[in-house]
């Protein structure tokens, strides 16, 4: 494994206007090119978080694919985030995983969030993906799957990404707390980019991307506004620290002279 170069995209999305945002992404990304291995853009990236009846969603594949793999090539990086699709008549909120060869691998969105109703306009996923990319083990999972610690702990990734668009509410409670619980708990850097801003719909979101180390320090954040935050990833931060705690050997060892674990009903 060597350092991996990751940027963190941040922007106000533009309410159902997906040609927009793509070109409103590409102004923001076309600058790293040599300068990233892999580019993360945040939940919904094409519309901003829509759920309502009105929610638009395009045909996998589709244009939004297309140009994440004409992105990936230009850029000589991979790219990934998640848009609003249709398959075979269902709609998913799909995260792609997309590299500069042009191969493109997804994951839906596993507990899509009921406070707004999105499991009445899209289905949930039923696999987890876990990419291989530059040697690291990449886990991608979808905004309010950070809920779900159980869903990162079997697979022992290297680096969680979140593509996010937490409201202002929860993610000014919660979301650099639930970030931070996630790196610890794996050992593992966590890499989050989110949506910010007020969009049409009244619906505000936190923003806040945010770059966290697997002991748990915060090492960028970007507040407000539309931005990227670049850093390096140094595996050997990751070796030390596992070494440091190998809690992740650990887990269901009962400490010596114990009685073993029982169920409680």
């Amino acid at each position: 494994m060597e350092n991996l170069r990751l940027a963190l995209v941040q922007t106000d999305l533009a309410w159902q206007a997906a040609a927009h945002n793509r070109e409103l992404l590409t102004q923001l990304i076309r600058p790293l090119k040599g300068l990233a291995d892999l580019i993360v853009l945040p939940e919904m990236f094409t519309s901003a978080f829509v759920t309502g009846s009105g929610a638009l969603a395009e045909e996998h594949p589709g244009p939004t694919l297309v140009w994440m793999q004409q992105q990936a090539q230009e850029l000589q990086a991979a790219i990934t985030g998640s848009a609003a699709v249709t398959e075979n008549g269902q709609r998913f909120n799909r995260l792609y995983f997309v590299t500069p060869d042009g191969v493109a691998r997804y994951y839906d969105k596993r507990h899509l969030f009921r406070m707004l109703d999105e499991h009445k306009r899209y289905g949930a996923g039923q696999s987890k993906l876990l990419v291989e990319w530059q040697g690291w083990r990449i886990l991608p999972l979808v905004c309010y799957d950070l809920r779900f610690p159980e869903l990162y702990r079997q697979l022992q990734a290297h680096l969680l990404l979140v593509p996010s668009a937490f409201t202002h509410t929860t993610g000014q409670a919660h979301w650099e707390v639930l970030l931070r619980a996630r790196a610890i708990e794996n050992l593992a850097f966590v890499a989050a980019a989110a949506q910010g801003g007020l969009h049409d719909n009244g619906r505000r979101t936190w923003g806040h991307s945010m770059l966290i180390d697997p002991w748990g320090q915060v090492l960028s954040v970007q507040p407000e506004g539309a931005a990227v935050v670049l850093a390096a990833l140094d595996p050997g931060q990751l070796k030390e620290r596992r070494s440091q705690l190998p809690a992740l050997n650990q887990r269901g060892e009962p400490a010596a002279g114990s009685p073993p674990f029982k169920d409680v009903c």
